[in-house]
Parts: C-alpha cells; sequence; structure tokens
C-alpha cells in the first residue's frame, strides 16, 4: 500500500471515528453508514490540514469514496 493510500485510509478512519483496519479498499459513501454529512466535513479539513490548503469545491463534492481521498493526497 503506498504511503498516500496509508494517509488516506488514516484521514478517513479519523473522520469516520473508527480504526484504519476496518475500512476495506471498496470503502465509500455507499458502503459506510458512518460516513455522513458530518462525518464528510472533518474528512474535508482533515484533508485541508494535511495538505496545508483549501481544497476546491468541486473537488469537495467529488470524494465519495478511499480511492478519492488517495487520489487528491497522491496529487498534492
Amino acid at each position: 500500500m503506498s504511503s498516500a493510500a496509508e494517509r488516506a485510509r488514516a484521514l478517513l478512519a479519523g473522520a469516520l471515528e473508527t480504526e484504519p483496519a476496518a475500512l476495506g479498499a471498496d470503502a465509500s459513501i455507499a458502503t459506510l453508514e458512518a460516513w455522513d454529512s458530518l462525518a464528510h466535513l472533518r474528512l474535508i479539513e482533515a484533508l485541508e490540514r494535511a495538505l496545508g490548503k483549501p481544497l476546491p469545491p468541486e473537488a469537495i463534492v467529488e470524494i465519495g469514496s478511499l480511492a478519492d481521498v488517495t487520489k487528491i493526497l497522491e496529487s498534492a
């Protein structure tokens, strides 16, 4: 697993208030009941802190899976 994937898993786990090991590679809004609007806001805040800059609005609304979070971290 890449460093970006590990960071993404940790950030998402923190936002969902769960353990990183509990998140499968296919983790998404559709598969995780805990990924509600509040968890999404926590995830955005954690991503922006990790990147040191705000995310563009279009990126925020497109985040819907662990893979999306990983892509954002890889492109930073």
